[in-house]
């Protein structure tokens, strides 16, 4: 069975997130399809830039776990969805260890965090949000490595 093409991922990503929004209200699938564009300007590949599209569908419940693994995706793929999913009650400890563990996985955190710290993007949510949401993604950003954009 051959895998699923980038624009079949990118169709199935908005259609599991339909009708989910941000936490500023704006449809989900923007930031999706933010977080597959810095990935591919940061040098990512296919597998990494679907990945992107798919980074929080098992994380929100849009897609489960068994789901994904039947789709036609790459293991590589797969793994890095995973390794990208928060389980509920996870130490970021974990979560952070997980993903420099997985080959691909670090470059789509990357573009993640990079779109979700964007302060233009921020400047929307009331200040406790602001502040509480700046100081998680720092301290993933600290915890895998990553220098300030």
């Amino acid at each position: 069975m051959p895998y699923l093409t980038l624009a079949e991922i990118e169709r199935l990503a908005r259609d599991v997130h339909q009708g989910q929004t941000d936490k500023a209200g704006r449809p989900y699938a923007e930031h999706l399809q933010a977080v597959a564009e810095g990935v591919r300007a940061r040098g990512g590949s296919d597998e990494q830039i679907a990945a992107a599209w798919l980074h929080d569908s098992v994380e929100d419940d849009a897609l489960s776990a068994g789901r994904l693994a039947d789709l036609a995706l790459p293991r590589t793929v797969q793994d890095m969805v995973l390794a990208l999913s928060k389980r509920p009650g996870e130490e970021t400890e974990d979560y952070t260890r997980r993903i420099l563990a997985t080959p691909g996985a670090l470059l789509v955190k990357e573009a993640d965090l990079a779109h979700n710290a964007d302060p233009a993007r921020l400047a929307v949510l009331d200040e406790p949000t602001r502040i509480r949401l700046t100081a998680k993604y720092a301290r993933v950003r600290a915890l895998l490595g990553l220098t300030a954009d």
